[in-house]
């Protein structure tokens, strides 16, 4: 369930900013350093300050879903545990997995004149890492990274889409936001902002238009040449 490039340029046509997810639009950041070895890495470190990872830990295997579930647990580990996490991506994004089509969209944006942000549950450094390394960085307006000991910050939240629409004073009528996974979308919505799916694996179509992506696409290479 792709979307045609009539309609997909047709979609992009009056947008002005891109508003783009990064852990799968851009980089597969945990193709090196397997997300349950980020998660195991975790529990280890709560382990050696002497603390217990609280109930259901050991069984979560993404990263991301076990520092809120220890933020939601141990408000005092928080803090902590988000830094943790943070270098753990840092040293992860060394290794990551560049997605096909994913620098073309960055360079077409610019190229066409278009502002672009990425806009991320990773940590802020971790993205400014990876983009520094692969040279992207002046192709990028903006890095909205969850905000540091505050995992709420984190899509399906609208926060960090709504800052980086203020950081470039655009509105929603002029943006389109490029993800991956259902809570994109949700944030997407709850900011105003129509989104492209991205289903980059089987079965992620149908989740992103039952969230209610406005299209969707199995390539970035697509969204590239319809920015072109």
């Amino acid at each position: 369930m792709t979307t045609a490039p009539r309609q997909l340029a047709d979609v992009l046509r009056p947008v002005k900013h891109v508003l783009l997810d990064f852990d799968g639009p851009v980089c597969s950041v945990f193709a090196g350093l397997p997300a349950p070895e980020v998660a195991r890495r975790l529990r280890e470190g709560l382990l050696a300050t002497g603390e217990q990872a609280p109930a259901g830990a050991e069984e979560e295997t993404d990263p991301l879903a076990l520092l809120r579930l220890i933020s939601d647990a141990r408000p005092d580990l928080t803090e902590g545990t988000d830094a943790a996490l943070a270098a753990l991506e840092t040293e992860a994004v060394r290794v990551a997995r560049p997605t096909p089509g994913g620098e073309s969209v960055l360079r077409a944006s610019a190229r066409s004149g278009r502002l672009v942000s990425v806009v991320s549950n990773n940590a802020g450094a971790a993205i400014e890492a990876y983009l520094t390394e692969h040279g992207l960085s002046a192709y990028v307006a903006g890095v909205f990274g969850r905000a540091p000991g505050d995992p709420s910050s984190m899509k399906p939240n609208p926060r960090l889409l709504l800052e980086a629409m203020e950081a470039a004073g655009t509105g929603p009528e002029h943006c389109i936001f490029i993800g991956d996974a259902a809570r994109d979308v949700e944030a997407g919505e709850a900011a105003g902002v129509r989104t492209i799916g991205y289903a980059n694996k089987p079965g992620k179509d149908a989740k992103l238009a039952a969230a209610g992506a406005l299209v969707i696409v199995d390539s970035m290479g697509l969204i590239a040449d319809a920015l072109a």
